[in-house]
């Protein structure tokens, strides 16, 4: 009874302390980072999807902070303990959470994604997230785009210099001080696609600035 207090205990501490602490790392570390950005998404005033991978999360929500579209934007975050530090982090940066997965409240999340599009707000989608393979696109970014025939937006960040974790997406953080690359795809919509040409189109575009 002891031990699993103290694993609850610990993992209270952790969702209350870190996601600041992961907040202010941010902050801190894009101020002292170089930006130069290819594309523009300032001029869209109706919903789009934001797809990026699932490694370079936090670089790229750098970069949609740069653009000042962070509070009208939904991100699709794992319903995991890991996903709840990260949903807190851009709860922080003034953006949303949708809550929950392809393989856990699936035909919830495609749900919740709908009503944030009618609502006129952003969906951002790790198409490889939560649990890989990496670089694979699931089905859901697809679903959503053509039910509700809304564009989809590649975006990539290129660090000049990073840290990789050992993990199945390869997740990368800035190292400061360098320059990040942010690059914003022009809309597409996969109309006349199938499923799986979709999904192939999506991975093309997205791994055309991959790190």
């Amino acid at each position: 009874m002891a031990k699993l207090l103290s694993k609850d205990f610990k993992k209270a501490v952790l969702l209350k302390i870190a996601p600041k602490v992961i907040y202010i790392a941010a902050k801190l570390l894009y101020f002292t980072c170089k930006k130069r950005f290819h594309g523009k998404v300032t001029d869209m005033q109706n919903p789009v999807i934001m797809a990026f991978w699932h490694g370079e999360l936090l670089a790229v929500l750098l970069g949609y902070m740069s653009y000042g579209k962070i509070a009208k934007v939904d991100s699709v975050i794992s319903g995991h303990n890991d996903g709840e530090i990260i949903a807190r982090v851009i709860s922080l940066f003034g953006g949303g959470t949708i809550r929950g997965s392809s393989t856990r409240g699936g035909v919830r999340v495609i749900k919740d994604s709908f009503k944030s599009l009618d609502l006129g707000r952003d969906l951002a989608i790790t198409p490889d997230g939560p649990k890989g393979p990496r670089h694979s696109v699931a089905d859901g970014i697809v679903l959503i785009s053509k039910r509700k025939n809304v564009p989809i937006v590649v975006c990539n960040c290129k660090p000049t210099s990073y840290w990789q974790f050992n993990s199945w997406d390869k997740f990368i953080i800035p190292k400061p001080f360098c320059t990040l690359d942010f690059y914003v795809q022009e809309p597409f919509f996969l109309d006349d696609l199938s499923l799986k040409e979709s999904k192939e189109f999506i991975k093309e575009r997205l791994m055309q600035n991959a790190v």
